[in-house]
């Protein structure tokens, strides 16, 4: 019996997913808030049926009472989450505070399908992540003075990525994170979004040759430092958020052909000086050359997504622990495996809908420091998007970066946690702004 709902849950959650997905486009053909809401709404319902419906196949299996516990937990925060939103936030983006629960939702299944201490772990972190955080929309919304200390975000993130490079802890080859009382994170994270910031302010006082070089110069000693700490993954991003920043600020195509042809050189110098690079390129390459050692990872991947096809294994029915550090770079290889191949493609068009989210308001904001903070985010957000499943699927070597909202880390939850309540902050600056001009414009008429 349990066999028969593992194999008609896996199409029911499915079916949930990719209406979810459709509704999450739906939205952005309205611009009736009334029909948005009521979008949303749906999207709730079906991101709850499929929570429930997943961990009852995740009790069932493991007849683990404290799977009904920690769902219950669960449950509890995603509706204190959303109900705290639309108290504190009357005009928040529903879209992507529901895609944010969504992909919650999500790594919540898997990761407890994978090892329930790190799922319980995974939820402790991003309990703490959304209260801390929620104040973040508020404080966008409030405090002008942010734009006015570009060096503060720019020297306080190198010192930072400096630090790990000294002292860090080595995993993998790279030097990623820090230890502070026995509490290890990893500061790039962070960082990612001091960098934004900076580069926003730099920008925003001035485009001129000289405020570009300088801002170049201190961008470049970011990605210097990841690349002798051998983060080369937050150091593609660094590099490639900043050149689309620059093309935003200054529209000159110089800049980035420039860039992009630097970029390409850097590329072929690290190749030859890091070892750690030359084997991740050479595991990409041809993994099945050495499938019992560099090529490992990649080809478990590879058949894991092979093997749950379309409609996936069904849940605690693959074998994604084959995989080495499934849970964090290599989750969605998992996802793939028992929620199956159409699941996974919605999970990528979910994350799609963020991204949509993150240049629409850069595109509606008129202050340049706000529309490059957007459009910074939205990039450091899409580009780890596309790191993680490109690396899983044999697109590009694998570069070590996680699924936000859904791989297991503590770093990347509260960094996702914060740039998302960073957007969130200036769509509702947005929304009240054009709230005051309609009321002034109405008072006018009268």
């Amino acid at each position: 019996m349990i066999n028969v709902i593992i194999e008609v849950s896996k199409y029911l959650l499915i079916l949930m997913v990719m209406i979810y997905t459709y509704l999450n486009f739906s939205y952005f053909r309205h611009q009736d808030f009334r029909k948005q809401d009521r979008i949303c709404a749906y999207q709730n319902i079906l991101m709850f049926l499929l929570h429930f419906a997943a961990f009852v196949v995740l009790y069932l299996k493991a007849e683990d009472d404290r799977i009904v516990l920690l769902y219950l937990a669960q449950a509890v925060f995603l509706i204190a989450y959303l109900v705290l939103y639309r108290l504190f936030y009357r005009n928040r983006s529903g879209i992507l505070i529901n895609n944010q629960c969504m992909l919650l939702s999500i790594g919540f299944i898997i990761l407890t399908r994978l090892s329930f201490e790190k799922s319980l772990r995974q939820f402790l972190i991003v309990t703490v992540a959304a209260v801390v955080t929620l104040l973040i929309p508020f404080i966008m919304d409030h405090v002008w003075q942010i734009s006015g200390i570009p060096w503060v975000y720019g020297v306080g993130g190198l010192i930072l990525l400096a630090v790990v490079w000294m002292i860090g802890n080595n995993s993998f080859g790279a030097q990623l994170s820090i230890s502070v009382g026995g509490v290890s994170f990893q500061p790039s994270e962070f960082v990612k979004i001091t960098f934004v910031f900076f580069v926003a302010a730099m920008f925003y006082q001035s485009v001129n040759f000289k405020n570009v070089a300088v801002t170049t110069a201190v961008a470049a000693a970011h990605v210097l430092i990841l690349v002798l700490s051998k983060d080369l993954g937050s150091a593609l991003i660094f590099f490639v958020t900043y050149l689309t920043m620059l093309f935003v600020a200054t529209s000159n195509w110089f800049y980035l052909v420039s860039g992009l042809l630097a970029g390409c050189g850097a590329s072929m110098l690290a190749y030859r000086l890091f070892e750690h690079v030359r084997t991740r390129v050479l595991a990409w390459q041809n993994p099945w050359a050495d499938i019992d050692n560099r090529g490992y990872q990649i080809t478990q991947s590879l058949f894991a997504i092979g093997t749950g096809g379309w409609f996936g294994m069904g849940l605690y029915c693959g074998m994604p622990y084959k995989i080495p550090v499934v849970g964090k770079d290599f989750v969605f290889a998992a996802i793939s495996e028992e929620l199956g191949g159409i699941f996974a493609l919605c999970v990528l068009l979910i994350c799609l809908g963020c991204f949509l989210q993150f240049m629409l308001v850069a595109g509606k904001m008129q202050a340049m420091f706000y529309k490059l903070i957007a459009f910074g985010m939205g990039m450091v957000y899409i580009l780890q998007v596309f790191l993680t499943v490109g690396g899983v699927i044999k697109f590009i070597p694998s570069t070590g970066v996680t699924l936000p909202f859904v791989s297991y880390g503590g770093s990347s939850i509260f960094s996702m946690f914060i740039v998302f309540g960073v957007l969130q902050g200036l769509y509702i600056l947005k929304k009240d702004d054009e709230e005051d001009y309609e009321e002034r414009y109405t008072k006018s008429e009268g």
